[in-house]
């Protein structure tokens, strides 16, 4: 029972590392953009990561990371191992300003510890998605938050011109918005035909559906795309000045997906723990309700500790970030992220705006991405699970030294 306190509070510890080692995907570009300043930003970020904890619901993404090792294979030893080099990897990555994911270090701690104890057997290759294809997303990730931001980015530079293609575009986005929303909210269509009115539509997919991700994310949407009806009417100061109000909006909507998707990491460990302890009372498949406000709250406070170091490199080094820009990446890192959570994938959130940012740059042109910062950031994230996996290795032998 003692070990068991003792991961439970390690794996909040790195839950609040996890907070302010990825602040700056939160904040950099609202921070560089001079929408809000330091303190507010983190104040802004740390509520909207808590805020995540009433949204995201399914906690597939939990599950995911609790099944990367056999169940059999899951030790109180083999999660310690897994967390403490999860903790040093961040650290190190943090105090030299490298922008490294916390998702991965923790996916590769705990699988290198397992493998450390059962060999490469232990690793759970059925379940899906398994550890190589959220190994995958470490490419994947941040080139759809690239392509995204390049077409959020070429949306909102087309709706300065007076023409109809603006227009086009933007009713075609509605059009999408309505189309997934209706396909993904999973109401009670029993209920809807019994309420024709819209009033109770709407308190339907408010306050029913167990997707209100979608509902969120459909209603940003709809703001930018009833916003692109009229900004070919602003000049260019009146623009700047609604695109830092925007900001606001996109910036909590990508705080919400960093929440909803990095806490949930730390839920799967916890319950990996408790399985460990207790297989017969503790199962995968049944979230306790402790776990997750826990871990919501340890990430919203560390993200309140901030990140300066990794700020600078997000913000000002990948590429000059204006509110215009700052709108475009943290929009498409949030749907990156909305929709990565959907298909209970673990990915990294820094993986995710950094390509975003890079998307952005991009529709200026490609050498205002700085592609030589780009590149080292690529070599950390490729290094972080293999390095993770070696130190939980090594800190598993050390440890079942003493056992």
């Amino acid at each position: 029972m003692t070990l068991l306190i003792v991961i439970i509070g390690l794996a909040l510890i790195f839950d609040y590392i996890n907070g302010f080692h990825d602040a700056a995907n939160s904040i950099a570009t609202i921070v560089s953009t001079k929408v809000l300043t330091p303190f507010q930003a983190v104040i802004w970020a740390a509520l909207f990561n808590f805020a995540a904890y009433f949204i995201f619901k399914d906690h597939g993404v939990a599950n995911t990371v609790a099944k990367t090792v056999k169940t059999e294979w899951i030790t109180l030893t083999v999660v310690l191992s897994g967390l403490i080099a999860s903790i040093i990897w961040n650290l190190f990555t943090w105090w030299f300003g490298i922008p490294s994911s916390s998702s991965h270090t923790l996916i590769g701690g705990l699988a290198g510890a397992a493998i450390a104890h059962g060999g490469f057997g232990a690793i759970n290759m059925s379940s899906s998605p398994n550890i190589l294809q959220t190994a995958s997303f470490i490419i994947v990730a941040p080139i759809v938050g690239m392509i995204l931001a390049f077409i959020i980015s070429l949306w909102f530079l087309l709706s300065f011109r007076k023409d109809l293609l603006p227009r086009i575009v933007s009713i075609l986005v509605l059009a999408l918005v309505g189309f997934i929303l209706y396909e993904n909210l999973e109401l009670d269509r029993t209920v809807l035909a019994k309420n024709t009115h819209f009033s109770g539509y709407f308190f339907q997919v408010v306050f029913y559906t167990r997707n209100f991700k979608w509902v969120l994310l459909a209603f940003i949407l709809v703001i930018f795309a009833i916003f692109t009806f009229w900004l070919n009417t602003l000049n260019a100061h009146r623009s700047n000045i609604w695109f830092k109000r925007l900001q606001l909006i996109s910036s909590a909507a990508f705080s919400i997906g960093h929440g909803g998707n990095d806490a949930q990491k730390v839920m799967g460990i916890i319950m990996a723990a408790l399985v460990a302890t207790n297989p017969t009372r503790y199962n995968l498949a049944h979230m306790e309700w402790w776990v997750p406000l826990a871990c919501y709250t340890a990430m919203g406070l560390g993200t309140m500790s901030g990140g300066w170091k990794i700020v600078k490199t997000m913000g000002t080094r990948i590429t000059k970030v204006t509110p215009f820009e700052g709108v475009a990446a943290e929009t498409a890192g949030a749907i990156t992220l909305f929709v990565t959570e959907s298909l209970k994938i673990p990915v990294s959130t820094t993986h995710t705006i950094t390509g975003s940012i890079m998307g952005v740059g991009a529709t200026k042109r490609l050498s205002a991405v700085r592609w030589g910062v780009t590149i080292n950031l690529l070599w950390a994230w490729i290094l972080t699970i293999p390095i993770s996996a070696l130190l939980a290795a090594g800190i598993f032998c050390i440890v079942r030294l003493f056992q």
